[in-house]
């Protein structure tokens, strides 16, 4: 195989997991009005992956707290991923597992939302950290493949239906920035639909 044939491939499998996702762009809206709605009422929107969902947790705490396309006041998330004092100190001590659980049951409040993302669905960190959110009242959103351990795990699943990690996360990504726009024009330019 040729590398433009490697190239030529990937797009195909991206353009057509790209068209089955068009099915969820009802429950896309749906979400991103529920958001928007608990960001407006104060609460914060916290987020957590391993390896590149940990990356893409990050890059969605950054757009929410900058800016996607709007000029506009930062939006409060945070990502459970970026202190390595608390990572490492709460898996030495807890275990891995624990690592987004103990934060959000340090700062997580009722209201508030956890965005967990996982290429497999099945991250024991990610699942267990959605259980005590729901546990405590936080509001839960889940973005995985197309594998879901139990369909109420989380208030809102937004799964992918695609064979690669590769594509999963290219879909939670392209989800995730379709959210911040939708985010940023039912709060701050005044669309409502």
């Amino acid at each position: 195989m040729t590398l433009n044939n490697l190239a030529e491939n990937a797009a195909s499998d991206l353009i057509e997991t790209l068209n089955l996702g068009r099915s969820q762009f009802d429950l896309l809206g749906q979400t991103g009005h529920w958001l928007a709605e608990s960001l407006i009422a104060g609460q914060v929107i916290f987020l957590c992956g391993n390896g590149g969902s940990a990356a893409e947790a990050q890059h969605l705490a950054a757009e929410f707290v900058g800016r996607f396309s709007l000029e506009r006041p930062g939006l409060p998330a945070i990502a459970l991923t970026t202190d390595t004092s608390i990572l490492t100190a709460v898996g030495n001590d807890y275990g891995f597992e624990e690592i987004f659980a103990r934060q959000i049951q340090a700062l997580g409040r009722p209201g508030d939302i956890l965005w967990g993302l996982s290429t497999s669905g099945q991250s024991p960190n990610v699942l267990k950290a959605l259980a005590l959110a729901r546990e405590r009242g936080l509001k839960t959103l889940f973005m995985c493949g197309p594998k879901i351990m139990d369909p109420q795990m989380a208030d809102i699943i937004i799964p992918i239906n695609a064979a690669t990690t590769a594509r999963i996360q290219e879909m939670h990504l392209f989800y995730g920035h379709l959210l911040c726009q939708m985010v940023e024009n039912l709060i701050f330019s005044g669309s409502r639909s």
